[in-house]
């Protein structure tokens, strides 16, 4: 038997359980070719009716109280309110700010400390003997 023919079989089979498990007649629009494959198909025994039935009742059940020693502490999310988020906006804009303002200060104390450092060496170093220089050829 082919896959498809088995995969046919199994639909058609799941259907006719899911029907007398539901209690529901057979849909007329099942395929005309489904009934040829169940009555060709090999027999397969089945557990009894009586074991696959399962007791509604048990399955749905009322939701379960909670017991009542353990404490119930939903915490519901706070809303987002339009101020606490202006107050969280200025905040890292003003950390920004601060941020900035440092960086900047601390750039223009190394240009300070770097533009005396170089002036310091040129007044130290004396002016070069222009008697060791060639003069340029023309």
């Amino acid at each position: 038997m082919s896959w498809k023919k088995e995969r046919d079989l199994l639909i058609a089979q799941t259907m006719a359980f899911v029907q007398s498990v539901t209690g529901k007649q057979p849909d007329a629009e099942l395929d005309v070719d489904a009934k040829p494959i169940l009555a060709a198909a090999p027999a397969v025994e089945a557990a009894p009716l009586e074991a696959a039935k399962i007791n509604a009742a048990e399955i749905i059940t009322s939701p379960a109280a909670p017991p009542k020693d353990v404490p119930v502490d939903i915490q519901i999310p706070r809303m987002i309110v339009a101020s606490d988020v202006r107050t969280e906006i200025q905040a890292r804009v003003a950390n920004f700010r601060a941020h900035q303002e440092r960086f900047n200060r601390e750039r223009a104390e190394y240009f300070c400390a770097t533009l005396t450092k170089l002036r310091a060496a040129i007044e130290s170093d004396s002016a070069p003997d222009r008697s060791d220089m060639t003069p340029p050829r023309r």
